[in-house]
């Protein structure tokens, strides 16, 4: 099924309603850097939970982690469900501090605990992290998945596919800042929410045999069975690549392990996930956001991975490839296989009929263009306020709208930065896996100097320097047995989810003997002083909670 002229029309329908609804709510906010890099505090709940699962939801997840639902099955979900209970910890203990601290940004923070030369040290770091890794990724993915979807898929326009979407974010954030960003997520979560759904439904239509997505859901379950397992043992999935799943996905290690870390360090201490809470009305109202967003992400793997594994049913019946009335080979790798990160973008162009496909079309470029419109707000923000602020204002003598002038020019250098460095990008198999992988070198660190700086008055500034830096030679240790780097007895053999804890554990212990080496362990003077009562939440956090810790106790108890 081939793009048509009334998906042209849907999709063009949608982008200016975006552009158009992200001028409108932006209209007079960047007289002040309030205005701007936090949408003058005024965010409702509603429209931060939305918010916060637009600026998540990129191609990283639609694509990739539907890839990973082909290679690895349900099990991926994992990232999704323990995100959900991560999100509650995150709204009970972080925010309260974040808020009553009245930060713009994470930088921030390490500043208001440790000193200003950390905080410029991980300023620059995260400003890094988010061009050449968040930022060129996200344009690279999404310009795939377009490429294939409108074109032949044979990168024939990949590079316009790249411009158009930086060109589309650029377009509403750079003028409006976070409220254009946050309100118009609103949108776009409700729209990538529903084509999401449509594709599944189209895909289970197509899968069952008398056209019941209810028949066609328990036909994929029979057919794969193993693919619906949430806690992995050894061998129990070899991925069409020929990788034990248990590799990625190392069994109990998603619950009480290093798929903490992971998660701990996105959703707590990401400055473009976190933005949007520290722009609400009130920590209540930023309380009950990332309960609605915790909902909302219990709700993901169905429009994400469930996908994954009927296009691996569909590809894959009785051991061999579907060519029937397949009309695009770019899809599929040398063996005749769907390639892992091609099955949501084979769904959507093969089975999706005219005009839903303009709609399913634009719930992809939603989730990818939310996600860079809040990476642009977050680099804009960090430089700024981090970096510009304490070092240059004062000499340049630069107002208030001077400083929004100064985001709005470093947003469209790291912007006109991706795009030069998206085609660059290599195909990276399940990209999802590795995104995760890699960032796992940095992450465990990080959450350390953070969980340490929050939870232990005694931790010193010289500690959470040496956790930086020695966090990141212990990681890349961890990594030299599974890659094979170097042949020695010295170097274990672990799954990245098991070096993350490790990792992480290993940083903690050398900042506390710093620490206690430094000072004898004493409190420091610039430590955040603790009380029940900054932690104590409304009814309806803590009912929204345990509904969440219900829902997804369940779905583990029904598919461990």
């Amino acid at each position: 099924m081939e793009f048509e002229l009334l998906d042209v029309i849907v999709f063009v329908a949608y982008a200016l309603l975006i552009i158009g609804v992200g001028l409108w709510v932006s209209r007079g906010k960047g007289d002040t850097s309030e205005d701007y890099f936090l949408a003058s505090k005024s965010l409702p709940w509603w429209a931060i939970g939305a918010s916060l699962i637009a600026a998540n939801i990129s191609a990283e997840q639609f694509i990739g982690m539907s890839g990973s639902g082909f290679a690895l099955g349900l099990a991926i979900a994992s990232y999704e469900w323990m995100a959900a209970i991560t999100l509650i910890v995150v709204g009970k203990f972080f925010l309260p501090i974040f808020i009553e601290k009245k930060l713009y940004t994470i930088p921030e923070f390490i500043e208001v605990r440790y000193s200003k030369n950390l905080k410029t040290i991980l300023a620059v770091f995260w400003i890094c992290l988010f061009i050449f890794v968040n930022l060129t990724s996200v344009l690279y993915l999404g310009a795939t998945a377009l490429d294939t979807i409108i074109g032949s898929g044979d990168g024939a326009i990949f590079m316009e596919c790249i411009i158009g979407l930086a060109l589309f974010a650029a377009a509403y954030s750079l003028y409006g800042g976070l409220s254009a960003v946050a309100w118009t997520d609103v949108v776009q979560v409700v729209l990538l929410v529903i084509g999401g759904l449509i594709t599944t439904y189209i895909a289970l239509e197509h899968v069952s045999s008398d056209g019941n997505i209810f028949t066609g859901m328990a036909e994929v379950y029979e057919q794969v069975p193993e693919k619906f397992s949430m806690i992995l043992d050894k061998g129990e999935i070899i991925t069409p690549n020929g990788k034990d799943a248990w590799w990625d996905l190392p069994g109990i290690a998603v619950l009480v392990g290093g798929l903490w870390v992971a998660n701990l360090y996105y959703w707590g201490f990401n400055q473009y996930i976190i933005q949007r809470t520290l722009a609400a009305k009130s920590l209540k109202e930023s309380q009950r956001g990332i309960v609605l967003a915790g909902f909302l992400k219990i709700l993901i793997p169905l429009i994400t991975v469930i996908p994954g594994i009927i296009a691996f049913v569909m590809n894959t019946d009785a051991g061999g490839a579907i060519t029937e009335g397949v009309t695009s080979a770019s899809f599929f790798g040398e063996n005749g296989r769907i390639i892992n990160d091609n099955a949501a973008p084979w769904l959507i162009k093969e089975f999706v009929p005219a005009g839903l496909k303009g709609l399913v079309l634009a719930a992809l470029a939603a989730a990818i263009v939310s996600s860079l419109a809040s990476m642009l707000n977050s680099t804009a923000t960090i430089f700024t306020m981090d970096i510009y602020k304490p070092f240059f204002q004062e000499k340049a003598g630069t107002s208030e709208k001077g400083l929004v002038n100064v985001g709005r020019v470093t947003a469209s250098i790291a912007l006109v930065i991706a795009i030069i460095l998206a085609p660059q990008l290599k195909s990276l198999g399940q990209v999802f896996q590795y995104i995760q992988e890699y960032t796992g070198v940095v992450s465990p660190g990080i959450l350390a100097v953070f969980m340490l700086g929050l939870f232990w008055r005694k931790t010193t500034n010289n500690a959470a320097i040496w956790g930086v830096l020695v966090s990141i030679p212990i990681a890349l240790y961890f990594k030299i047995g599974p890659n094979g780097w170097m042949e020695s007895p010295f170097f274990v053999t672990w799954p990245f989810m098991h070096q993350m804890m490790a990792t992480w554990i290993l940083t903690m212990i050398i900042m506390v003997i710093i620490t206690y080496l430094e000072t004898g362990g004493k409190i420091q003077e610039k430590s955040i002083k603790l009380s029940k009562d900054l932690f104590k939440t409304g009814p309806i956090f803590n009912i929204g909670s345990f509904a969440i810790i219900l829902i997804v106790a369940m779905l583990y108890a029904m598919f461990w």
